[in-house]
């Protein structure tokens, strides 16, 4: 990419949005041009139509043309073909996804999402032998086949769907479990989902969704922070009933499909999907919660000192600083804070994440109905990623920012790989957002020179960081003890609220005071519901993050291009292989303590202002 001036990027992405005067809204017409676009239509009728005649052509016969002389040549264009309607199905599941997430309570888009849902997945039943058959070749065969340079190419994801051979269910239970996802699980996320959406917390007498009301536990007045955490525990104590009720029945989901594949540990099934072992996971988990005393306790023991208390209620845990002032940062200024950061790691980096704002792949404001949050979402290689966030001028929006254009611009130099071979493991997928993070955070602590405001913004970054791997790490252990009890039988409200509290105690340690009514605060995360276990993600990514960090200060020379390059690698090599040629191995413990000691360098940097 050409090189750009920091200073005419700024001024871009400054320009640009002073001339809108407002907050972005994305523009989906990449994808399609509404829901009622005639191109919808027609891509839903290919995809049955195609999807049937891959299957006519290729299924009972790769055995047999795998034997062939030119087997590598037909083998490859078959699983181009497929390749092919991957991308054809992941942008009308796209589309879809977007498109609901803007307003999931409209019953138009909701209709519209559950359809497109229903067809694909009618569709995508033809593709399900592809991968069971593939796996079912001859190792020696299909490795002569990959002597045809084509089909090498491919090689990476090949690789990676031959390990869930061992997993792998008879065709027909396949199909079925296929099929079914859309009134099994698949339904329970949407109920999730519209649920969230459309309860209201009453907090000084407003009725709010739930992303502005959680946004009211780091406003400076106590009094706001203590009623908004009563009003969330009210209505979800309210609505409590349905909650355990979606709970139990994923996990009891999870448990069968778990079963009928011979998944011994709750967990394993996400290890497989990450392309990390178990045994790394474990090391990761340990080591953050033995931790846990030197990381959380420590910091929210020094966090009460500085409010002039023993003990924190648990809706002060994530409160601005008292006597430091917090401004509101403008959509303008976000832009050039991230730009800026970025572009002083590197200016192919900036120049990525700058057509996110040039080309309004970015939704930003807070609208009723609109999922919660943010995310980054890939959609395909034929199109580009879109990011959604839920801005509100915040000093964590802008850290939101930054995480989620990392992503963004992650996705956009993997997609040259292919829908194959774009997507990243979850323990990868964070690295990129992490960097994104650190990058805008430390340029903004270099240019911070007033005691109070760099005190201010250390302490915002550990509670970031200690949300990111202890609450992460927390998060795991809870899923990990609910999955495993549910395996007994179905838990009650009292019974799920119980291992949650058990957990947050071991990790907010004693100087944060879990007042009634935190007992039902596990009812609104997403990951819990939509992506069992992936919360660990997170806190690999934040530990591999300060490691990589750690290197880039030692030595920054060529460290930017290594660095891209690990990102454009997307799905095609192990986390063993990118990170070797930054001398970081996972697998080694004393990989994570380093990714930690940064955690408590900041700590003790916090107590010497103190």
């Amino acid at each position: 990419m050409p090189a750009k001036s920091k200073s005419a990027v700024v001024r871009k992405a400054v320009k640009s949005a002073a001339k809108r005067n407002e907050l972005p809204e994305w523009d989906l017409s990449a994808l399609y041009a509404g829901i009622d676009d005639p191109a919808v239509k027609r891509d839903l009728d290919s995809a049955d139509r195609y999807c049937v005649v891959f299957e006519d052509d290729f299924k009972g016969k790769l055995a047999a043309l795998v034997a062939r002389p030119d087997a590598g040549k037909k083998l490859c264009e078959a699983v181009r073909r497929f390749e092919q309607l991957d991308d054809l199905l992941g942008r009308l599941a796209s589309y879809a996804g977007l498109v609901h997430a803007e307003n999931t309570i409209d019953p138009a888009r909701a209709k519209f999402y559950g359809d497109v849902q229903e067809r694909l997945t009618g569709a995508s039943t033809h593709l399900l032998f592809f991968v069971l058959e593939l796996n079912r070749l001859d190792d020696a065969k299909l490795e002569k086949a990959m002597a045809n340079s084509e089909l090498a190419h491919y090689r990476p994801w090949l690789e990676d769907i031959r390990k869930d051979k061992p997993y792998q269910l008879e065709d027909r239970v396949e199909q079925l479990f296929h099929e079914k996802s859309v009134t099994a699980y698949a339904a329970w996320n949407r109920l999730f989902d519209e649920t969230i959406a459309q309860l209201r917390f009453k907090v000084g007498g407003k009725s709010l969704a739930i992303e502005p009301t959680l946004k009211l536990l780091q406003d400076p007045r106590a009094a706001i922070r203590k009623g908004t955490a009563q009003a969330m525990a009210a209505t979800f104590k309210d609505n409590i009933r349905q909650f355990t009720h979606i709970t139990n029945t994923l996990a009891k989901d999870k448990e069968i499909s778990d079963r009928w594949r011979g998944f011994a540990d709750v967990a394993d099934s996400r290890h497989l999907s990450n392309r990390v072992e178990s045994e790394v996971v474990d090391a990761l988990v340990a080591a953050v919660r033995a931790a846990y005393p030197r990381l959380s306790h420590r910091y929210y023991a020094l966090k009460a000192h500085w409010f002039g208390q023993k003990r924190l209620a648990h809706w002060d845990r994530n409160a601005p600083l008292p006597k430091v002032a917090t401004r509101s940062i403008p959509w303008s200024e976000a832009q050039a804070m991230v730009l800026t950061a970025y572009r002083a790691f590197s200016s192919d980096m900036a120049d990525v994440a700058a057509q996110f704002f040039d080309n309004n792949w970015i939704d930003a404001p807070v609208r009723p109905g609109k999922s919660p949050g943010a995310f980054a979402h890939p959609t395909v290689p034929s199109a580009h990623p879109y990011v959604l966030l839920n801005y509100q001028g915040k000093p964590r929006d802008v850290m939101t920012l930054a995480h989620e254009l990392g992503h963004g611009v992650h996705q956009v130099l993997a997609a040259p790989n292919g829908a194959l071979m774009a997507p990243t493991p979850l323990t990868l997928a964070e690295t990129a957002s992490v960097f994104g993070e650190m990058l805008t955070f430390r340029k903004l602590l270099a240019e911070t020179t007033e005691r109070k405001q760099r005190k201010a913004m250390l302490a915002a970054k550990v509670e970031d960081m200690i949300n990111t791997v202890v609450r992460q790490i927390a998060f795991y252990t809870f899923e990990h003890r609910l999955h495993t009890e549910r395996r007994n039988g179905e838990l009650t409200s009292d019974q799920i609220g119980e291992l949650w509290m058990e957990v947050q105690r071991e990790s907010l340690g004693p100087a944060i005071d879990l007042r009634p009514g935190y007992e039902t605060f596990w009812v609104y995360i997403p990951h819990f519901v939509h992506s069992p276990f992936y919360v660990y993600a997170y806190a690999f990514g934040d530990c591999l993050v300060n490691s990589l960090y750690a290197v880039y200060e030692r030595s920054n020379q060529g460290f930017a291009d290594r660095y891209l390059k690990m990102l454009a690698a997307g799905g095609t090599k192990h986390h063993a292989e990118l990170l070797a040629p930054f001398g970081l191995d996972a697998s080694d413990p004393a990989f994570w303590q380093g990714g930690l000691g940064v955690i408590e360098g900041m700590i003790a940097e916090l107590e010497g202002l103190d």
